[in-house]
């Protein structure tokens, strides 16, 4: 059994790299370990590379390891300097943390730094996650050795407690993994992990058999492999691009499938969008990549919006990506697009054109793309709109070289041909020379719509020269003293270059108005990316790179200076908001285009100033939520506490008096009233604590198998007339007994608030799914579905019987320790009026992948 490993390097140079870093140190390079579950020997690996460094030369220092008492990765560590700890204090336990000002001082070529995720002790050091105290390394010219598990990124931290069920708190944003100029991924496969788990070599005995059975599951660890294999290939498909871009590779690598099906906004799109995803689908990672190319002659100018549209989302929702570029050739954007994207397979429709227009406009996109893809596969696919005619206007908008070359040739050949058919008998016989005069006038306009001014005046010249030889008497000799004949020479000159200055003047319009059509269709659609959420500033420099065909886009922070060099070497330099500027590098733009790449580039800006902004109000809203918290709880703890406070204080004060005589049930009785309070502030103060520990996540769980027998009688000592059904079929559950004691306490002393006098609170309990329902069931007024969302909210106190008294912490506390133990807690209608709380809770038997979990700990 042999690790797979699989290196990404970044093909960036040096003076690229995306680190900042102090005056003139050069960024380290970071190196991450990545594996798909603890345990895979991302930690042995890492010390391993360590001592091949060190025993290069290079000095070395471990920053932090965590070895979970593995004698093999403790043996590592031999002979490697091993940097100290900081000792911290929280919460009465002891942690040791890395000393990031000792090993910054140390200052050594390479440091190791384990558990990239791990979250340092509040309180202690510079920053609250160990991922910036290794940006701080790294901005200090030390190269970061690290490791990561594959649950860890913030991507896939949903996906992964979807699988396993175990949620994980600490993240690592994946931009800050993707900058690591290495990723190397440790695999082992599942049969071999859980032989290392089952012979002690990754956690203790005693926790073994409990991990084997949850999150060691062999379909566990088989799905997180799967999504660790798939994310690096991902790394793997950037770095290779961009190898190819700086190398200017423009071959097809056929590495996986990447299908691209070419859009026109017709509606054959949703058929050929069909046709790719299952093209795609053939292949196990292939991608699907839909485009739609709009011309600045204006080909895309008849496409329906509204279509395009409706194909973007069909695309999104089989797993494709949409995108537009701008390209005065289509079928070359086409086929450059596909080419920068690497794709293996491009899909179009067959033409919409008859057989009539195919012959005269000659070959379409479709003939030329298979002409210009070399070894790109192309499909061609039928439709139901086949041969039925375009929807688009023609393609022949501008002088292409075709007409180019037939107008003067026309210009030539059918004044001749005219004269040809003139001049037989049955012509000669019927026509005046009226007649022929306007039919030669009628060849010229029609010269002058294909060719222009210049294929006009040879029309004119020619037309009005054999009009003269031939018709004009005397037949067969020029005759160019006679006004007559020199006049209508002047007609046929004037009459070319006045229709001829009409159709460029059309053709100029035309492609004006085209032109501003795609550039308004490209905002659009930029717009559109940015109303649906998609307008993160990655993908819209992405975006803005494919729409002008660039072979490289980024946002810099850059002076003006550096700026204009970058400009000066060829890059184009537009300004996207205060302090930042977009630069891309490629083709020399147009001026038109200039203008648009103008207005993607103040969306980036605008993208940039959000980005600010939230990161401002992600900064302030806790201290407003904690703000928001402690004004709550100050005005609900002025009265609450201060009513058993007063009446505890008023009893003890008597039974000090020496000025009354108390009887023996006096002195009873205001002892009782004593306890009584005493008892109540105390129930207050432990619900504020416990509250406070939930917020702060510091609750300490002892689960274990629970019946409901053994909590009900101290959860309904306040409460004794409340009916309680049969319990004896109801299995044991996962609760921590004292935690599940006060929810049900508290749940039923609410139920009991909101009852109306002679109705009891009813509980029952019922058994399925692999879980355990205890339904708290009140007769009172109920709970309109709209109140529902702030049942839960701590200080406050819904309802219409008693809103005086309680801090209104009763079900806040009751659902966060329900969750705390993995369990739900829903309200729910009770028929005939009412409220019910549905406590639910896993089965002990079924539900000990939660302690397992609290067993494997932080390596989980």
């Amino acid at each position: 059994m042999s690790d797979v490993r699989t290196d990404v390097s970044d093909v960036r140079a040096d003076s690229e790299d995306p680190w900042p870093g102090p005056g003139d140190v050069r960024p380290g390079r970071l190196k991450v370990y990545l594996g798909a579950a603890p345990g895979v020997g991302k930690t042995y690996r890492m010390l391993d590379e360590a001592r091949r460094r060190a025993a290069r030369g290079a000095d070395v220092v471990v920053g932090f390891v965590e070895c979970h008492g593995r004698p093999g990765t403790e043996a590592m560590l031999d002979g490697l300097e091993v940097a100290g700890r900081l000792p911290c204090v929280y919460r009465g336990g002891e942690f040791e943390e890395m000393d990031l000002a000792a090993v910054l001082a140390r200052r050594p070529q390479v440091a190791i730094v384990d558990e990239f995720a791990h979250s340092n002790v509040p309180g202690e050091g510079r920053n609250p996650k160990r991922w910036q105290d290794i940006e701080e390394l790294l901005a200090a010219g030390i190269d970061v050795i690290t490791a990561l598990n594959i649950q860890h990124l913030e991507s896939l931290n949903d996906v992964v407690e979807k699988i396993t069920r175990v949620p994980q708190r600490e993240t690592v944003p994946d931009e800050v993994v993707r900058r690591a100029q290495q990723i190397e991924l440790v695999d082992i496969p599942p049969e071999g992990l859980r032989r290392r788990m089952a012979h002690g070599n990754i956690y203790a005995p005693e926790k073994v058999d409990a991990a084997l059975a949850n999150y060691f599951r062999p379909g566990n660890l088989t799905a997180l492999r799967q999504l660790a294999l798939l994310w690096v290939a991902d790394r793997v498909d950037e770095a290779l691009q961009s190898y190819r871009s700086e190398h200017g590779i423009g071959g097809v690598w056929e590495t996986r499938e990447r299908v691209v099906v070419a859009l026109t906004g017709g509606p054959e799109g949703d058929t050929l969008i069909r046709r790719a995803a299952r093209i795609a689908d053939r292949s196990v990672g292939g991608d699907l990549l839909a485009v739609h190319a709009t011309r600045s002659d204006g080909l895309a100018a008849g496409a329906s919006h509204a279509s395009l549209a409706r194909q973007r989302r069909l695309i999104e929702d089989l797993g494709g990506s949409y995108h537009s570029v701008v390209g005065d050739d289509v079928p070359t954007a086409l086929v450059e697009f596909a080419r920068a994207e690497n794709a293996t397979q491009l899909v179009l429709g067959t033409s919409r054109r008859g057989r009539i227009e195919r012959f005269v406009t000659g070959r379409g996109t479709g003939e030329t793309v298979v002409e210009l893809s070399g070894d790109i596969d192309v499909h061609m696919v039928t439709h139901e709109r086949a041969g039925r005619g375009t929807l688009l206007p023609s393609r022949k908008r501008t002088l292409s070289t075709a007409r180019r070359i037939a107008g003067p040739v026309a210009g030539l050949l059918l004044p001749v041909a005219l004269t040809f058919l003139l001049d037989l008998d049955t012509a000669r016989d019927r026509l005046n020379l009226t007649s022929e005069a306007l039919l030669f006038l009628l060849t010229v306009v029609g010269v002058a719509c294909i060719g222009g001014v210049a294929s006009a005046v040879i029309a004119s010249v020619t037309a009005s020269l054999l009009l003269n030889y031939w018709f004009v008497p005397p037949a067969g000799q020029f005759t160019l003293d006679d006004p007559n004949a020199l006049l209508a020479l002047t007609v046929f000159a004037v009459v070319a270059a006045v229709v001829a200055a009409v159709v460029d003047r059309s053709l100029r319009l035309s492609r004006r108005s085209a032109r501003a059509t795609a550039e308004a269709e490209t905002m659009s659609s930029l717009a559109g990316t940015i109303v649906r959420g998609g307008a993160t500033i990655p993908a819209l420099v992405e975006r803005t790179r494919e729409t002008f065909g660039m072979d490289s886009a980024e946002l810099v922070d850059e002076p003006p200076d550096a700026a204009r060099a970058s400009e000066a070497a060829g890059a184009t330099v537009v300004p996207a908001g205060p302090g930042a500027f977009l630069v891309l590098r490629g083709r020399t733009l147009p001026s038109s285009e200039r203008r648009v790449l103008a207005a993607f580039a103040a969306h980036v800006g605008a993208a940039v100033e959000r980005a600010r902004l939230a990161e401002a109000a992600a900064e302030v809203e806790p201290v407003k939520a904690a703000d928001r918290m402690r004004t709550a709880l100050l005005r609900a703890v002025g009265h609450d506490l201060r009513t058993p406070l007063a009446a505890g204080w008023a009893a003890v004060t008597s039974l000090r008096s020496r000025d009354v005589e108390f009887s023996p049930e006096d002195r009873d009785e205001l002892l009782a009233t004593a306890d009584e309070s005493m008892a109540r502030l105390n129930r207050l103060i432990e619900n504020l604590l416990d509250l406070s520990r939930l917020q702060a996540g510091a609750l300490t769980l002892n689960l274990r198998a629970t019946t409901l027998e053994e909590v009900l009688p101290a959860a309904l000592a306040d409460t004794p007339d409340a009916e309680v059904a049969d319990l004896e079929e109801i299995p044991a559950v996962l609760a921590d007994p004292p935690l599940l004691e006060r929810v049900i306490a508290n749940l039923v002393g609410n139920a009991a608030r909101h009852s109306p006098a002679g109705r009891r609170v009813l509980l029952t309990s019922s058994a399925h799914a692999g879980r355990v329902e205890v339904r708290v069931v009140d007769r009172g007024p109920g709970l309109p579905p709209t109140d529902r969302d702030r049942l839960f909210e701590p200080f406050q106190r819904l309802g219409d019987t008693d809103n005086t008294t309680g801090l209104g912490l009763g079900l806040a506390l009751a659902r966060g320790l329900t969750e705390a133990m993995d369990g739900t807690l829903t309200p729910e209608d009770t028929p005939g009026g009412g409220l019910t709380m549905v406590l639910s809770l896993p089965f002990a038997e079924r539900a000990e992948h939660s302690s397992a979990t609290q067993s494997v700990g932080g390596g989980v």
